[in-house]
């Protein structure tokens, strides 16, 4: 009996990455965060994977978080869970209007950066190149600021 609650206990997370859940998307925190509804009454938290939408504060907050507003806000998707993170959000790819990459899109608008950190995907890397040299989105700004800088940033200041 032990032996096999153990082993359940090993492929929790397992049965978490090869997850998807369809849901309604009820809430909308940013651009790379909101909180789904599924068809049996849970809400989760979903963070986008891979990529990273500027902070409140920064220049494109805003329009990030409406895209994925017009994008998904009150519609079915599907969340392709690749894990859960300390948080307890679900570390996820969105597809919505049955084929589209939420992850992707806010990439390809120049709304979010291909979080290198976290990732190697080269599909996002490859759409960051082309909004940056097309000046898309928050590429029209030269200097623009990657928010885990802008965060680093407000950390340093608050500990002056």
């Amino acid at each position: 009996m032990q032996k096999a609650f153990l082993i359940i206990l090993l492929l929790i997370p397992f049965i978490v990455l090869s997850q998807t859940i369809s849901g309604k998307a009820v809430a909308i925190t940013d651009g790379d965060t909101f909180k789904l509804l599924t068809k049996d009454s849970t809400l989760i938290k979903v963070r986008l994977a891979n990529i990273d939408c500027p902070e409140k504060k920064q220049p494109f907050s805003a329009k990030a978080k409406q895209f994925v507003s017009d994008a998904i806000f009150g519609k079915i998707v599907e969340v392709r869970v690749l894990k859960k993170d300390r948080y307890g959000r679900y570390i996820s790819n969105v597809i919505y209007n049955d084929t589209i990459s939420l992850n992707y899109e806010l990439v390809k608008q120049g709304l979010a950066w291909h979080y290198v950190k976290y990732s190697k995907d080269k599909n996002l890397q490859s759409l960051e190149d082309k909004a940056k040299a097309d000046k898309v989105g928050l590429w029209q700004d030269k200097n623009a600021i990657a928010p885990w800088e802008w965060r680093d940033h407000k950390k340093k200041k608050v500990k002056l």
